[in-house]
């Protein structure tokens, strides 16, 4: 049954594996149903819905994907994608929020539309090998600088962009304290390290004043603020069109990223390239954006933080369907589950971007017109904040590079189309 409705195979991972798995995905990821309405929030919408709202749109998506995909991937809110939302569209461009979920609405239907025809698995089939191997290295730096931040642990700093923060207190403290412990249960080969070192740093975290919990127990507001609340009337203007079109490139990007990455770490891409279920995947995204928008939220994506628990041994849709779960639990138990600071799921993050890091080894560093562009994808993901950004200059700088150096044979059709894409995008 197991296998029917998941793709488990238990010669390949177990029912207690996959569990602990999905816990950990569901705990490395739980910060949005913090983050996520207070972003949102500033564009007035109606907080106490939007917290509602936020764990629907990553219960359900995660649960429509472990049942139809069959993969350990967990979707949300997109972080990126939310801020793009409220602080560029709401805040800057001066639309209303009504406006933005009509934009995110119409970029879920023209995924489906892609996907249908099956132009989002041609753009991951002509990306270069080299690249491919390039974006799961590039996604653990980024997510280890998240986990960093999230911290305190690195900060800003107006003279040289980012510095380190003060390790003698405060989140800080408490994240280098759990990357020790959570590198010392791995080091021990501690069935479950995961998961546990984001529970022991959330207990150390409670006499160093970093954990505060409030209760346990909480009623799910309604959604009624912000449920069905689209705007049609600027649908064929310019605006519309060029707030779509960047929704539509930063998630087409960022998702075809982080699943090659994800599924890069779990060993599922075959010989030949190819990633097994990756149309379902992307019907699955598609059509949670569009429900998402419907939901009164941002674009709906897939989390990179789904890494955390392949690493824990997740090889199926039941990690995924147990970290659905556990977000339906937390509507409930939301005290509780918020009750987990940044500080806690910063190991994690961090020892995850390690793991992520292994996938250069397949890089061939001999060949500069392989591990230039390579290079170029993994080091602009971290430093531009973005997993497209780093796709984008690492797909332009495979093609020039090659391009003017005579290798002519390594292109294809294809790579020349996308990078046309790619180059549009900047003169957009």
């Amino acid at each position: 049954m197991l296998e029917k409705l998941f793709g488990f195979n238990p010669k390949e991972t177990t029912i207690r594996t996959e569990i602990m798995a999905g816990i950990t995905t569901f705990l490395t990821m739980a910060y949005i149903l913090a983050v996520n309405p207070n972003i949102l929030g500033e564009t007035g919408m109606d907080k106490g819905a939007l917290f509602t709202t936020t764990v629907l749109m990553s219960a359900l998506p995660t649960i429509f994907m472990a049942l139809y995909a069959k993969l350990p991937l967990a979707l949300a809110p997109g972080m990126g994608l939310n801020a793009f939302f409220a602080y560029t569209v709401c805040l800057v461009m001066g639309y209303s929020w009504q406006f933005a979920l009509t934009a995110v609405f119409l970029e879920g239907l023209v995924f489906l539309l892609l996907t249908v025809t099956n132009l989002r698995e041609k753009i991951v089939d002509v990306i270069p090998h080299a690249l491919k191997n390039a974006i799961g290295a590039g996604i653990g730096l980024y997510i280890a600088f998240i986990g960093l931040q999230g911290a305190g642990i690195i900060v800003n700093n107006d003279a040289t962009l980012v510095s380190l923060g003060d390790l003698t207190s405060g989140s800080a403290l408490l994240g280098a304290i759990g990357i020790i412990v959570t590198s010392i249960l791995l080091v021990k080969n501690v069935k479950g390290a995961l998961l546990w070192g984001i529970l022991m740093t959330t207990l150390i975290g409670i006499p160093l004043g970093v954990t505060k919990i409030s209760g346990v127990f909480s009623t799910p507001p309604s959604i009624e603020p912000i449920f069905l609340q689209f705007e049609w009337e600027q649908v064929f203007t310019k605006e519309m069109v060029i707030i779509v079109f960047t929704f539509l490139f930063v998630d087409l990007f960022d998702c075809i990223g982080t699943v090659i990455g994800v599924a890069n770490r779990a060993n599922l891409i075959k010989e030949d390239g190819k990633i097994p279920h990756l149309k379902e995947v992307f019907m699955v995204d598609s059509i949670s954006t569009a429900a998402g928008a419907a939901m009164g939220t941002s674009t709906v994506a897939v989390y990179v933080e789904s890494a955390a628990g392949v690493n824990e041994g997740g090889r199926s849709g039941l990690t995924a369907f147990v970290t659905g779960i556990c977000f339906i639990l937390a509507l409930f138990f939301a005290p509780l589950f918020l009750a987990i600071p940044a500080s806690a799921t910063t190991p994690v993050l961090v020892l995850v971007g390690l793991m992520m890091m292994s996938s250069v080894l397949k890089i061939n560093f001999d060949d500069y017109a392989e591990a230039i562009p390579a290079f170029v994808c993994i080091l602009f993901m971290p430093l531009t904040y973005s997993i497209s950004d780093g796709i984008v200059l690492g797909h332009l700088s495979y093609i020039f590079i090659n391009l003017l150096s005579g290798n002519f044979k390594k292109m294809s059709i294809g790579m020349y189309i996308l990078a046309a894409f790619f180059l549009i995008k900047f003169l957009v």
